[in-house]
């Protein structure tokens, strides 16, 4: 809980980075007690901080604002690719490559002159795209794959996921086939039914976490971040966020984040703070009939 014994400097160094100074100092000043909303351990104040961490880190190491890969969509789901890239972009990332089967490549290329496209020549991910994918991932700082990825051969999508040699976003139907893989880097990101494999071979997800180092970013009615064997709460978001695409927008915030250079717990924490956040946003403005794209223009006010 943030008391007002705090060094209001500090607090206000924090809180300055989430785009809530104003309002945050004038309750200072006056003395107002800091609403639930500003007092959780997940909430406004931490993740001021994580963004402040994240501009360090840009600003130590001279990092840009990074490559993102996406490996992901398929004849059934061809909108997904499209989806998790404009959402990198949106949280700052300076160039998004989508790796995507041929009979989509027009659908994804067409949706924004902003992406980069390129396609394997397989109806569905194979062996043969597994090369290609370690090329994107060479050129990447982060990569994501699985989102629409239907039909995939499974041997490939672990393959692949084990010859990635940057942090990745492992997304609906790769979830499976990667869990035979070396997950130290990986962050997966199931909804409904996608974690029912981890919980059959590990039991819960905090002693997969604790087993393999991976991070799951778990959406739902609550998103939740396990890492370490530990579970977190995220506090933003509106219950219209159930609409369909909004697990392929966090993949790619989180993927942004990574790229940018944030490890990969503070990365899917504040990922799904700007996800739920920027849901808020385009729920005030849409109400129900809030869709995923709405929640991706929302991101620039969320982070700014």
């Amino acid at each position: 809980m943030v008391r007002r014994n705090y060094d209001g400097n500090a607090l206000w160094a924090c809180v300055a980075h989430a785009g809530v100074a104003s309002r945050i100092e004038q309750r200072w000043r006056t003395g107002i007690r800091l609403p639930n909303a500003y007092t959780a351990s997940f909430g406004t104040v931490r993740m001021a901080r994580l963004q402040q961490t994240l501009s360090n880190v840009s600003e130590e190491s001279g990092h840009d604002n990074g490559r993102v890969g996406i490996v992901a969509g398929s004849v059934a789901y061809p909108n997904q690719p499209a989806l998790v890239g404009r959402a990198a972009l949106r949280t700052g990332s300076d160039h998004v490559r989508a790796f995507v089967a041929e009979p989509i490549y027009e659908i994804v290329a067409g949706h924004s002159p902003n992406l980069l496209v390129d396609h394997y020549g397989d109806e569905a991910f194979s062996d043969g795209a597994v090369e290609r994918t370690v090329e994107v991932s060479e050129w990447a700082d982060a990569v994501v794959i699985g989102p629409g990825l239907v039909d995939a051969e499974p041997e490939a999508v672990r393959e692949a996921v084990e010859r990635i040699e940057v942090p990745t976003i492992i997304d609906a139907l790769a979830i499976e086939p990667a869990l035979e893989a070396d997950l130290s880097n990986a962050i997966l990101t199931p909804s409904g039914s996608e974690d029912d494999p981890i919980y059959e071979a590990y039991g819960s997800l905090e002693a997969f976490s604790e087993e393999t180092g991976a991070v799951i970013a778990l959406t739902g009615d609550v998103d939740e971040i396990v890492a370490e064997g530990e579970r977190i709460e995220n506090e933003t978001g509106t219950s219209a966020m159930t609409v369909a695409g909004t697990g392929d927008t966090l993949a790619g915030i989180v993927a942004s984040l990574l790229g940018q250079g944030m490890v990969r717990r503070e990365a899917a924490e504040l990922g799904a703070w700007i996800l739920g956040k920027s849901g808020e946003l385009a729920t005030a403005e849409y109400g129900s009939g809030v869709v995923a794209t709405d929640v991706i223009e929302r991101i620039p006010d969320t982070v700014r």
